[in-house]
């Protein structure tokens, strides 16, 4: 589903990914982790083609990105911080993005059953900027889920949330299926619950494990 092969990326003299290579398997989980610096953000900027690739090759499905060939509906990806309307409720923000990312058109039907889901039905029609940041993270993570892509790339999705709403955050994620997500997250209980893999950024080279092999390994420097 992804496959990462010798990419290098860097800025001005300093070298930020040198010849990394990862594939994240169909229905795998994968955390993306390292220390701060390390190199997380570029590595998700590139699959995503916010970067261009300077040296070595990305394939998403089996595909090289090009102008004619964008990853536009293969990559669901949520921020950390998604850019919300806050003046608009949680429905309209919904109905916005749904309609801005299809063909004009937005299905109702599955916008409802997305905010349920993520336990905002009840307050969609609330102004956003009322939510608690839970709230809003949730909200970002059904508009993600609007476009059913078989690729999810999630940075940091419970990143400053309490633990009740991280606990709602971490309880959507492991509801999904028939999903390949690669997510960054610095949190090691976050990881055993969700993911099957692990794939450890340090000194601009990835390594993947099993996530309890990598629990084993965490004189590597932690995470």
């Amino acid at each position: 589903m992804i496959d990462v092969l010798n990419l290098t990326q860097s800025f001005g003299k300093k070298t930020v990914l040198n010849q990394v290579s990862l594939t994240v398997n169909e229905n795998e989980v994968c955390a993306l982790v390292g220390r701060n610096g390390a190199g997380k953000s570029t590595f998700i900027s590139s699959l995503l083609g916010l970067l261009p690739v300077k040296t070595g090759t990305i394939k998403i499905n089996g595909k090289e990105r090009s102008k004619k060939q964008p990853w536009r509906n293969e990559i669901a990806y949520l921020p950390e911080k998604f850019m919300l309307y806050p003046s608009l409720s949680g429905y309209e923000n919904m109905l916005f993005f749904a309609k801005a990312g299809g063909k004009g058109m937005a299905d109702d039907e599955k916008i409802q059953e997305l905010l349920t889901s993520v336990r905002l039905w009840d307050d969609k029609d609330a102004q956003i900027k009322g939510y608690s940041k839970g709230m809003l993270q949730r909200l970002g993570l059904a508009i993600t889920l609007y476009q059913d892509s078989d690729i999810i790339i999630l940075d940091e999705p419970t990143s400053g949330i309490d633990p009740i709403g991280r606990n709602e955050i971490l309880d959507i994620l492991k509801s999904l299926t028939n999903k390949t997500i690669l997510l960054s997250s610095h949190h090691l209980d976050e990881i055993r619950q969700l993911c099957t893999h692990v794939a450890y950024l340090d000194e601009g080279k990835i390594t993947k494990y099993p996530v309890e092999e990598f629990v084993k390994l965490q004189h590597l420097g932690g995470i």
